[in-house]
């Protein structure tokens, strides 16, 4: 994972490392070499190595010369177009131009000729004309620049270095004339306006390069967000033994669905065992059981009790006879939220004390009832969709379970959860993320494009993803599946939950792409793109 955090705190990274010997020219050095390399590698069979470099005044362009100047050692054929004036002492233009490299100015191409026919000629554009210091608007000479290069047609492969020119690297605002790229090459640390729209839309693929900062430098310790990765991913998949059985990969247990919502259930569970779980347990109302049983033959089945199609009270017994060696519980996909269920839910939740004598003022007696902690030992919890909103029908809920549950909110029942409205939530998803998991002590899986992780102790992680192919009915359901089958196999909630959620939206884009077009896009469709993201960690790297 990859630390996330806003241009003030980069600066102060910098500036400690400066002060302890690691001069701004050799994190520059370091920047434009790792730039060059993670170019070098993705494109070493292009059929033309040839790159251009759009070059400001700042750090970005001392970055991109860098860079430009490696790419010719490695073979390639490499032009500079300064965008903003640099030093006339600058070394990085000096070297790069000694070693042969090509310089052209916006100075000498007033009408921007020459940009456009050197645009046409490369088949890679660095874009390093704005850093992380860029404000709106963009006036001027740069702006027009910028412009000419987004109205061209056929443009080659933009790579940003570190942002694309015209992202403000700590609100996401864009700039009308910024460049869109499909990779960003950001150094040392995902900026935070990476993250946050608009800017997502135009920062393609992000990748970091090391720049050697030291890993003791203090502001390094303040930072508690971080950007999941694929590395991380592969590194904590739960291992495969050749000896194992079914025992070993652990048993999830799905109560699920109602008469108005069976497909919920089987996503869920289809999802559980698609990701390794042993056994998968469906839980569901009798009235569902003939429709879905025949398309899950893997899972056993535990007929509920109901009321009209909804599970009722009388299924607390049924589910806690079955609840041996049962290692993750799932709870809510298409419940509904009748009365019935919410009784149901509650009282397999919470234990609830008898009548109780509370003394009061003289001879009165009162008799109350006082909740307390469910006492039957239920394993891990993840509770998804219509629970949640049932959650909030219980006085102080957060106060009784266990801090390992897992909470999965769309906005909207993040909204019920909280009282906030949506646009409040959507406006800053990490620190609102992190701001209840600390107050309901509770894992929060805040879902949507870029979701976002949070656990009690304040840490958060986004999913470096946004595709309209999970904007359908059914996705949320294979998520909650999947995030509970990591459980069920050993996983701790928090990590289950990270793990589940980036190969989610991995197969959400999977699933986009063997489809062809994201609107056509089935939740179940993202179900079957499970194994394929899976058996790709066997051979390569994957990135969005």
């Amino acid at each position: 994972m990859f630390s996330i955090l806003n241009v003030s705190q980069m600066q102060r990274l910098e500036e400690q490392a400066n002060k302890g010997g690691l001069s701004y020219e050799k994190m520059m050095h370091q920047a434009g070499i790792g730039l060059a390399d993670m170019v070098a590698e993705r494109y070493h069979n292009c059929p033309v190595k040839e790159v251009l470099g759009l070059v400001g005044s700042g750090n970005n362009g001392g970055d991109t010369l860098v860079a430009l100047t490696r790419l010719m050692d490695l073979g390639w054929k490499a032009k500079a177009y300064i965008v903003k004036e640099r030093s006339a002492a600058d070394s990085e233009l000096n070297v790069f131009q000694k070693r042969g490299g090509e310089v052209f100015t916006h100075k000498n191409d007033e009408r921007l000729v020459e940009l456009r026919k050197l645009i046409r000629d490369a088949y890679i554009l660095l874009d390093g004309v704005l850093g992380t210091g860029f404000k709106r608007p963009l006036r001027g000479r740069i702006a027009e620049v910028l412009m000419a290069v987004t109205q061209i047609e056929d443009l080659p492969h933009i790579i940003a270095v570190d942002c694309p020119s015209g992202v403000d690297c700590d609100s996401g605002e864009v700039a009308d004339e910024c460049i869109p790229a499909e990779w960003t090459i950001t150094m040392a640390a995902v900026k935070q306006g990476l993250l946050r729209f608009p800017a997502f839309k135009y920062v393609g693929e992000i990748s970091v390069v090391k720049i050697g900062l030291p890993s003791k430098l203090p502001t390094w310790h303040e930072i508690n967000v971080f950007m999941v990765d694929d590395v991380f991913v592969k590194h904590n998949l739960p291992a495969r033994p050749l000896n194992a059985h079914k025992g070993t990969f652990g048993t999830a247990m799905i109560v699920a669905g109602s008469i108005n919502f069976v497909g919920a259930a089987y996503l869920a569970g289809k999802a559980a065992y698609r990701i390794g779980a042993g056994l998968v347990k469906m839980a569901v109302p009798g009235s569902i059981f003939d429709t879905i049983a025949g398309q899950l033959p893997e899972a056993t089945w535990i007929i509920l009790p109901e009321t009209l199609g909804v599970i009722n009270n009388d299924a607390v017994k049924v589910v806690r006879e079955d609840m041996n060696k049962v290692t993750a519980l799932l709870l809510g996909p298409g419940w509904g939220q009748e009365e019935e269920t919410l009784e149901f839910f509650e009282t397999l939740l919470f234990s609830r004390d008898k009548f109780t004598q509370v003394p009061a003022i003289g001879f009165v007696v009162k008799k109350a009832k006082k909740l307390v902690k469910n006492r039957n030992n239920l394993p891990p919890l993840v509770i998804d969709a219509d629970a949640l909103k049932l959650l909030t029908r219980i006085p102080d809920w957060y106060l009784y379970l266990e801090n390992s549950t897992v909470l999965t909110p769309h906005p909207g029942e993040m909204a019920v959860l909280t009282g906030l409205d949506i646009a409040s939530i959507q406006a800053d998803r990490i620190e609102i993320a992190r701001t209840y998991a600390n107050k309901w002590k509770k894992i929060v899986v805040l879902k949507g494009a870029l979701t976002v992780i949070a656990n009690p102790q304040g840490e958060a992680v986004v999913i470096p993803c946004a595709t309209p192919a999970l904007a359908r009915a059914g996705t949320g359901d294979v998520l909650a599946g999947m995030i509970a089958g990591l459980i069920a196999q050993g996983m701790s909630s928090y990590k289950a939950s990270i793990v589940a959620a980036w190969l989610h939206a991995r197969a959400g884009k999977e699933a986009e792409r063997r489809i062809g077009y994201s609107a056509s896009v089935l939740a179940s469709d993202v179900l079957d793109s499970i194994p394929i993201v899976l058996e790709k960690f066997k051979y390569k790297r994957q990135a969005f």
